[in-house]
């Protein structure tokens, strides 16, 4: 009888043990399966990881405060006190933070499941960002990317390597410092002077559309193209132009939303003529206008001042080194004169990731990583 009940227990603890090495596994296989082969970011300062650390420009942030909110508290080279839009789709589809492509590490194995080649200050056009000295611009972005490739071809067989594209996602996050950097900065660049807002805009579509399809002549297949936000409502605008309290700079949104509606036309336009692929636009100027008109849903309690940044809305000269940033940073949308905090950029990718056609249209990057 006790050798009976004996081996019914050694047999339950059998099953147990079984059942949790099962269930461990599955938990841990579901960890560790991305939800895309590869993550892919262009981009300027909003995503900007640590490229411009590497170049001779005023543009980095590689010095405290930035990034104090940031794993151990180091300066990363993000525009942020944490972590950016990237990082957190990043977390979202179970892939690692992306290398910086200037980063010499960024080699081989380290550029597998994807690489962010964004750089501060950069635009669609090549001279967009030049008073802020070097910059990656969106077309060397682009042949940086093209480069990477070579080094994929020695790891993978041509028809490995093409399926690891289509199943990759692009994320482009660009064209912001083509109005603040360029258009809207009239003592520095003339195009103000050569051209009307609706010509430039056209110009830059064109342009932009130009590095989209060279992507797709490369091999990607999923694109999450990011609209510009509210520009007049960023700290550095509303200093600028003496905003009173409540309002925005109005020339810079009217100039976002103008481009905003160009882009979504030309992601319609991609979407009929490429049936092979998915482009997806970001409604980034209706999320970040969301959670300027109802911050205190949202856990804001200041939306129009930097946490860190000297002068009127603390915008007119952003963070600079060793300067003490306010102590709740989560209550602030803006971290300096042009970015956001952490806690909006969780909010932003939360909006990408997972959010409805408002937000993403035709669908959001869940749903296109699904596919």
């Amino acid at each position: 009888m006790e050798k009976r009940r004996l081996r019914s227990k050694l047999l339950t603890m059998l099953i147990s043990i079984v059942f949790l090495d099962v269930a461990f596994s599955g938990l841990v296989a579901t960890m560790a399966s991305p939800r895309v082969a590869a993550m892919f970011s262009f981009g300027d300062s909003l995503t900007d990881n640590g490229n411009n650390n590497y170049l001779n420009s005023l543009a980095k942030a590689n010095y405290d405060p930035y990034g104090v909110d940031f794993g151990h508290g180091f300066a990363s080279g993000r525009f942020s006190n944490g972590k950016t839009i990237i990082d957190y789709l990043g977390d979202f589809l179970g892939i690692p933070s992306l290398p910086p492509y200037a980063n010499p590490a960024a080699t081989r194995r380290s550029i597998l499941q994807g690489v962010n080649y964004a750089s501060a200050s950069a635009g669609i056009l090549e001279e967009t960002g030049r008073n802020l000295g070097e910059r990656i611009s969106f077309r060397q972005q682009v042949e940086n990317f093209a480069s990477n490739l070579y080094i994929l071809k020695y790891k993978m067989e041509e028809e490995q390597l093409s399926e690891y594209l289509k199943k990759s996602l692009a994320l482009v996050i660009m064209g912001s410092n083509d109005y603040i950097n360029n258009y809207l900065l009239t003592s520095l660049y003339a195009t103000s002077y050569i051209y009307t807002p609706t010509t430039y805009t056209d110009i830059l579509i064109e342009q932009y559309m130009g590095q989209i399809l060279a992507l797709y002549s490369l091999g990607l297949r999923k694109f999450f193209l990011a609209g510009i936000g509210p520009l007049g409502c960023i700290p550095n605008q509303l200093a600028n132009n003496f905003v009173p309290p409540g309002n925005c700079a109005s020339l810079a949104n009217d100039m976002a939303v103008m481009y905003n509606t160009q882009l979504r036309s030309l992601v319609t336009q991609l979407n009929r003529n490429y049936t092979d692929a998915i482009f997806v636009y970001g409604n980034t100027y209706g999320a970040v206008s969301d959670i300027l008109s109802n911050a205190n849903s949202y856990g804001f309690t200041v939306t129009d001042r930097g946490c860190c940044g000297i002068g009127r809305n603390q915008g007119q000269i952003t963070c600079l080194p060793f300067s003490a940033p306010c102590i709740n940073r989560d209550q602030h949308v803006f971290w300096d004169a042009f970015h956001p905090t952490q806690a909006a950029n969780k909010i932003l990718a939360e909006k990408a990731y997972s959010g409805p056609p408002s937000d993403c249209y035709p669908m959001n990057v869940k749903q296109m990583a699904e596919i």
